[in-house]
């Protein structure tokens, strides 16, 4: 189990940053994602595992003016 956005999720174990934006419908160019405090580059989206006990937060980038 891991936090995501303050809600707990189940099975995620092992799945990748990336598979959890794609199932939870994230466009992963609009989005910043922090893992356990730390900043996630892009790039190891396709690479990070998620874990039990990880704090993911992914803050979702909105335009306007």
């Amino acid at each position: 189990m891991i936090t995501f956005n303050g809600n707990s999720v189940s099975d995620v174990d092992q799945l990748s940053i990336a598979e959890l934006l794609a199932r939870e419908q994230y466009n992963p160019i609009l989005v910043a994602v922090e893992c356990n405090g730390e900043i996630v580059p892009k790039a190891q989206y396709a690479h990070r595992r998620l874990q039990d006990g990880d704090l993911l937060e992914v803050v979702r980038f909105v335009g306007g003016g």
